[in-house]
């Protein structure tokens, strides 16, 4: 049986989450009190028929929340294997969202959502620590959750649990969150300077043609590609199961784009399990 607790952030998009888990076949539950953890379980174990099974569980039960590191215990005494996924986003992205639609974070209690926000992070540092996956969905798009969520659930034994999440970004704009590795690519020649080029993102064949017709842009991708096809058996090596690359230039829509796709394709080529996002290259425009 595979059971995923998926919890995180208010407004972090775990109810996308959840509809992509049932869509391949997981047996859902929003909103599960923590005490019924193992009961719940245990039921589903007896019926025989349910293996698959995904709990959404956080702040939003309030002070129940609180027996959820008795609950997953009492999962490890009885030896059930689960697995955490965390959804998190920046706290800009999350008042954005919550503005956009109206409603009042769980937390805020008549206050700012801001202050909600704070307080649940801070509740949450333990149970994030303890996921075996964060997702950032800062600046992901329903399809790209969706793909991330599938390419962490493949059960393909070739790629020894190990997800590559290959991420562009513009360093105005800060560097992502959970990032392991960041690779700055501010040195390359810049498309934003070529009036034909300007307004348009790494995505455009002719953004990449510009970048990647550079000598130091080939040299500079094959040692990355060395480097990375290096540290990664040994990340796999030391029980790593999700590994961050960053890839940042000015504004995250030229440089870092089309470099961030040559990685992907690179280590999908390499027949890793990767999933690749833009966080800026749609904004300013």
């Amino acid at each position: 049986m595979k059971i995923l607790i998926v919890t995180g952030m208010s407004g972090a998009g775990k109810s996308s989450a959840m509809r992509v888990l049932e869509d391949i076949g997981y047996y859902c539950v929003d909103n599960m009190p923590p005490a019924l953890l193992s009961p719940f379980i245990e039921v589903c174990q007896s019926t025989g028929k349910m293996d698959k099974i995904a709990l959404v569980i956080d702040l939003r039960g309030g002070d129940l929340f609180n027996q959820l590191f008795e609950s997953l215990n009492e999962l490890t005494q009885l030896e059930i294997e689960y697995e955490i996924i965390f959804l998190d986003a920046t706290d800009q992205s999350l008042v954005k969202r919550y503005k956009e639609t109206r409603r009042s974070h769980p937390l805020a209690k008549g206050g700012t959502i801001m202050a909600g926000i704070r307080k649940e992070r801070n509740l949450l540092s333990e149970v994030r620590n303890r996921a075996k996956y964060i997702i950032d969905t800062t600046s992901l798009k329903p399809s790209q959750l969706r793909d991330e969520m599938h390419s962490i659930l493949m059960d393909d034994k070739e790629y020894k649990g190990l997800v590559v999440n290959v991420i562009s970004f513009g360093f105005k704009n800060g560097i992502p969150l959970d990032v392991d590795l960041v690779f700055d690519v501010r040195f390359l020649p810049n498309p934003y300077y070529e009036n034909a080029l300007k307004h348009k993102t790494g995505m455009n064949k002719e953004v990449k043609d510009f970048v990647l017709n550079f000598k130091q842009t080939t040299q500079f991708l094959e040692k990355l590609e060395d480097m990375i096809e290096f540290l990664i058996p040994h990340y796999i090596e030391e029980g790593k199961n999700q590994l961050i690359i960053a890839i940042g230039c000015t504004g995250g829509k030229h440089r870092s784009v089309a470099i961030a796709e040559e990685l992907g394709k690179f280590l999908k080529d390499a027949n890793y399990r990767v999933a690749i996002s833009h966080r800026d290259y749609m904004k300013d425009r």
